[in-house]
């Protein structure tokens, strides 16, 4: 599961505001009714997640 992707298809702003090394630092703009389609495109990742393999589940949210 990508949070970034599921932000922006909800239609929050996915901002790049550095890098340094490897490590990207990332904002996420956006108007309250996006970041309830976020929080429900969130939900119902993770109970897709929790049908499948649950130990899939931590490493995917994590990343």
């Amino acid at each position: 599961m990508n949070i970034l992707k599921l932000a922006g298809d909800a239609g929050m702003l996915v901002v790049l505001d550095g890098r340094i090394g490897c490590t990207e630092y990332r904002s996420v703009h956006g108007t309250l009714d996006a970041f309830h389609r976020f929080v429900q495109a969130l939900e119902s990742a993770l109970t897709n997640v929790e049908e499948s393999d649950g130990s899939q589940c931590q490493s995917n949210v994590r990343a």
